[in-house]
């Protein structure tokens, strides 16, 4: 355990400090070696972690979503590469980098939470010992030793004790983390996942959700009391927060998504296409443009002339226009004239003017 307080040592001082200032604003209210004092500490220090962790949070509901999407193009890719395992996994991660998301994305809010539950562990624990750990003064390590909540010490656990009153409320707070692990991952099965689409993520949520409740039941006689509070906190908070996300911002396709697009239909509030109607000042700003861009009439386009064809003789002649018939617009048909053909056609010339005593060349044969 050594070598675990060393490393953990650092988060010992921040775990210590916050319940040490949330235990002296909550001794005004409550006895400060009460159980309530200590415990609604270290419930408020879930709620300090949890708010610092919104972002992260969303980021990783994005990243299940996007998972989601991605899962039929992931089965097409295992499918076709399913004896290239290198090459399975360079396409996957193509995959990934052109959707923008990374599968460990997902699990980084756990990965956080892991080492402050650890350092909430590690407080406790020395606490139980009658070590001075952190901030903590000795009389305030003496204080939470001997806080009792529902009759049992915040610092006792399952396994360092046969009083009959610590068995009893560690089972229930238990009970109550398998409860809420259960309905935090059934939560995503049944509301926020698109049923339409068959893909093995759906089968591994389905293992998950009976999985980890499993974990608590194993792992849980072993923890103090006040870190079954904390994580029992933080089920409750996800649940929550998981609940809103997944109301206001569901998966499409998903029940929660069918859910979601009623209200807005029944609200008045969704286009015909089934997009949502914005609102607020920008969507008025944004309407009023678009107004102004659709009243506005389009300039003509200029129309371009093309040049028309002229013949050798009038090019000869110094350009002349065609007139309406395709005859050359400055000359006349008079005498000594020359007359052209069609635009197209080739010029002929009489001996002389276009009299009655004049004759066209015969064609040479």
């Amino acid at each position: 355990m050594h070598f675990y307080d060393t490393i953990l040592s650092p988060l010992y001082y921040v775990v210590s400090a916050i319940i040490s200032a949330f235990h002296g604003m909550f001794s005004q209210v409550f006895d400060p070696n009460s159980g309530w004092a200590w415990g609604l500490s270290i419930v408020l220090l879930v709620l300090v972690v949890r708010a610092a962790m919104i972002p992260i949070f969303t980021k990783q509901i994005k990243s299940m979503r996007t998972m989601q999407a991605l899962q039929p193009k992931m089965k097409v890719i295992q499918e076709k590469y399913k004896n290239d395992r290198q090459r399975q996994s360079e396409e996957m991660m193509k995959l990934y980098r052109e959707a923008g998301t990374n599968p460990a994305s997902s699990c980084l809010p756990m990965l956080i939470q892991i080492p402050i539950g650890g350092a909430l562990y590690g407080v406790l624990r020395l606490i139980s010992q009658g070590h001075q750990v952190g901030v903590l003064t000795v009389t305030q390590v003496e204080s939470a030793r001997n806080a009792h909540i529902f009759g049992a010490p915040i610092s006792g656990t399952f396994y360092s004790t046969h009083i009959t009153s610590v068995r009893i409320v560690t089972a229930i707070f238990i009970l109550l983390m398998c409860v809420t692990q259960f309905m935090t991952t059934r939560q995503i099965m049944t509301k926020n996942v698109d049923l339409t689409v068959k893909t093995p993520y759906m089968q591994q949520q389905k293992m998950m959700m009976y999985f980890l409740p499993l974990i608590y039941v194993f792992t849980g006689p072993a923890m103090p009391i006040g870190v079954l509070i904390y994580m029992f906190t933080t089920n409750i908070w996800t649940l929550g927060q998981q609940l809103v996300i997944i109301r206001n911002n569901p998966t499409p396709g998903s029940v929660a998504w069918k859910e979601r697009q009623a209200r807005l239909k029944a609200a008045g509030k969704l286009n015909a296409d089934g997009t949502e109607i914005k609102g607020g000042i920008s969507a008025l700003v944004k309407s009023g443009a678009d107004t102004a861009v659709e009243d506005a009439e389009p300039e003509a386009a200029p129309v371009r002339q093309q040049p028309k064809r002229q013949t050798k003789a009038q090019r000869a002649s110094g350009g002349g226009q065609q007139g309406p018939k395709g005859q050359q617009g400055g000359g006349a048909k008079q005498g000594g004239g020359t007359k052209t053909a069609p635009a197209r056609g080739r010029a002929t010339t009489g001996g002389g003017n276009r009299q009655g005593g004049g004759q066209s060349p015969k064609k040479k044969s």
